[in-house]
């Protein structure tokens, strides 16, 4: 089988090339830096360049501790004792925080701080803050009724 030779041969252009670089002249070194900046501008720019691709489709996992058997009374039953236990829970914080508030009262005396006042102003700004809570829910009530 012949190969037919090509014009577009590579191994005759880089011998004129090679031909050409070694002929000296005074210019061939700028030539050839001139020659060199736009294939060095294109690797740079590529290297500088960030794409992002797409994200990864999430998965989604379902949550499979629970029976879907259940009956409505066991539901009424665990929904029951976990509202007990949140009871105790605000129970014990009150209790915290009540003793809290005994504390300081004990070290303001000892500073010579007027824990009455104190004591007044602070339950003032609790109500407040109840009070604003309560009508934030009754808004909240009255705007889901909607």
């Amino acid at each position: 089988m012949r190969i037919i030779p090509s014009r577009f041969n590579p191994a005759s252009g880089f011998a004129d090339f090679w031909n050409e670089i070694r002929r000296p002249q005074p210019y061939r070194w700028p030539i050839l830096f001139v020659s060199a900046l736009p294939a060095a501008f294109m690797v740079w720019w590529g290297m500088n360049s960030t794409v992002y691709g797409e994200p990864e489709r999430p998965t989604i996992e379902y949550i499979t501790d629970l029976d879907p058997a259940r009956s409505d009374a066991e539901i009424m039953a665990e929904n029951r004792a976990n509202q007990e236990i949140k009871d105790l829970r605000a129970a014990e914080e009150a209790r915290i925080a009540e003793e809290k508030r005994n504390m300081y009262k004990a070290l303001g005396k000892a500073s010579g701080m007027d824990v009455e006042a104190i004591e007044r102003k602070a339950a003032a700004e609790r109500a407040a803050e109840e009070a604003a809570a309560q009508k934030r829910r009754a808004q909240a009530a009255a705007g889901a009724g909607q």
